[in-house]
């Protein structure tokens, strides 16, 4: 979308040949000094009305940015990450058509939260249209074939059979969705889960620690909004990274400058802006 503001065209004027211009008038038409400054302005002005244009349309459109609050995609993403959101994949998107749309196993994905649709969750795409999904030990199986999951952590946890042997019919978790309850029991056979058209199994990272389609279903791909491909930024104080510890309290004296030096660099996990997501 551009916005096109027709500028006035110069135009020309024939010399009074009849004879000279001997008391000073301006000759009617001539382009006088004092125009340009407004021309100028009219150009800034155009300038930044197509810059404004173009940011509304790649936010709307193109890309959109969210902060991760939760620690269930967590190594791979953290509490306070900021993220850029590729939203030409959506389901919403009208630039779908030019250029590759496929949601792929191993992606990552923001959606709306098939329970909750005014809230935003980012999982990763484990089980795909079709796909027949177990879980054993939290490790997933798709089509009776062992995922290699690089990204997936299992953090000590209390054992729970529901959640690391996923389809488990015998008893429900508490946290379990009952309306994704109900409708899982008539998509189970042979202890897998088949995924239904237009549709997607999701599982978060950090697998010991994440609510995801185990405990409320299926991500519709109408409710997908696009893929996060880059980390822009990443604050401290909203969770710590694995390893990370809090700042201890500053001394007296050179301790305390040196704390407040270190404070005013330290709110962000610098290394982590302007990361690529895998």
């Amino acid at each position: 979308m551009s916005v096109d503001v027709e500028m006035g065209a110069d135009v020309g004027v024939e010399p009074d040949r009849s004879g000279d211009n001997l008391d000073g008038a301006t000759v009617p038409g001539a382009r006088t000094q004092a125009s340009v400054p407004s021309h100028g302005l009219l150009q800034s002005f155009q300038s930044l009305v197509t810059i404004i244009v173009v940011a509304l349309f790649i936010i709307t459109f193109t890309v959109q940015p969210f902060r991760i609050p939760s620690e269930s995609m967590e190594p791979t993403l953290l509490v306070g990450d900021f993220l850029l959101v590729n939203k030409q994949i959506g389901a919403g998107s009208p630039l779908r058509i030019f250029g590759p749309n496929g949601i792929h196993r191993g992606d990552l994905i923001v959606f709306h939260f098939p329970v909750d649709p005014s809230m935003h969750l980012v999982k990763r795409v484990v089980g795909l249209p079709g796909d027949h999904i177990r879980l054993r030990d939290g490790h997933a199986y798709v089509d009776g074939n062992a995922l290699s999951e690089p990204y997936a952590v299992f953090r000590p946890a209390v054992p729970d059979s529901y959640r690391d042997d996923f389809p488990r019919m015998e008893r429900a978790d508490p946290g379990v969705d009952a309306r994704w309850w109900s409708e899982m029991r008539t998509l189970v056979a042979h202890g897998e889960l088949t995924v239904p058209a237009d549709s997607y199994f999701v599982l978060g990272d950090n697998r010991n620690d994440s609510e995801d389609s185990r405990y409320w279903g299926f991500v519709p791909r109408a409710a997908i909004v696009g893929k996060p491909f880059l980390i822009y930024f990443s604050l401290k104080g909203l969770g710590n990274a694995p390893g990370e510890t809090a700042a201890a309290e500053p001394g007296a004296g050179a301790e305390r400058h040196d704390a407040s030096v270190g404070s005013v660099a330290g709110f962000a996990r610098w290394d982590r802006a302007l990361r690529i997501i895998h």
